[in-house]
């Protein structure tokens, strides 16, 4: 199991790389975001984590964020960051991190959620295609309305437009097609899609949701599909028309 830790506090980095070998982990160390990148992509076999700061010099973790997941749409990144304002962490998630731990952090926390992250998010850990393979046949696709999603893919297409999809985003639209009708609170959307370990705030979810909605809702403010229950959360209605 390979982690990448970027990182610029060379101390920090340092303790960090050495207790994941001791558990186990080999630990890739970058300062700075040109370097991770090149490591990222020249990685064989890729790595199974990210962990990311996000105040670096010259490219941010945002920046490093999203270049990643043009990469690579699975792997999981978990955000070490000082910012704690709840825009930071909504930019975090924006950008395409799965979860986000404020600084200072307790070591065995940090060890918990790598071993959480990694155990519920397998990678195939070979080399990240040099050309274009055939497509694969579509084996995990499923519509709704007018839009299709593509898991295998981690692709959206819905309005005329395809669209990327991060890990957490593919995984919380499984969760409503997998409960569809049914009224879910924000607490058991956090138990089941993030987990119970997870420090993500409910707020999180609503930002999830208009994200989504933007994606799939003709329009996002009178939705069809992702609807809102007052006081609870959300039901998933697959065919409104029903």
């Amino acid at each position: 199991m390979r982690i990448l830790i970027v990182e610029d506090e060379s101390a920090l980095a340092l303790i960090m790389k050495f207790n994941f070998e001791q558990e186990g982990y080999e630990a890739v160390v970058a300062g700075e975001g040109v370097t991770a990148l090149a490591a990222f992509r020249q990685s064989d076999p890729r790595f199974n984590l990210v962990l990311l700061d996000l105040m670096l010099p010259g490219m941010s973790g945002y920046d490093i964020c999203r270049e990643i997941r043009l990469i690579d749409q699975q792997v999981p990144i978990l955000v070490l960051s000082a910012r704690t304002l709840s825009e930071d962490r909504t930019a975090g998630f924006d950008a395409g991190c799965d979860q986000y731990m404020s600084k200072p952090f307790a070591l065995p926390e940090l060890l918990s959620r790598v071993r959480n992250l990694i155990e519920r998010h397998p990678l195939d850990n070979s080399s990240l295609p040099a050309v274009p393979r055939e497509p694969e046949p579509e084996s995990d696709v499923r519509e709704f309305g007018n839009a299709k999603i593509d898991f295998s893919r981690f692709q959206l297409s819905a309005l005329g437009q395809t669209h990327d999809l991060t890990t957490m985003e593919v995984q919380l639209l499984r969760y409503f097609l997998d409960n569809d009708g049914k009224v879910l609170s924000r607490g058991l959307i956090l138990e089941d899609v993030w987990g119970s370990d997870s420090n993500v705030m409910p707020r999180t979810i609503d930002n999830f949701v208009l994200r989504l909605r933007k994606l799939i809702e003709p329009n996002p403010s009178a939705p069809r599909h992702i609807l809102s229950v007052r006081g609870t959360g959300y039901r998933f209605v697959t065919h409104p028309e029903a």
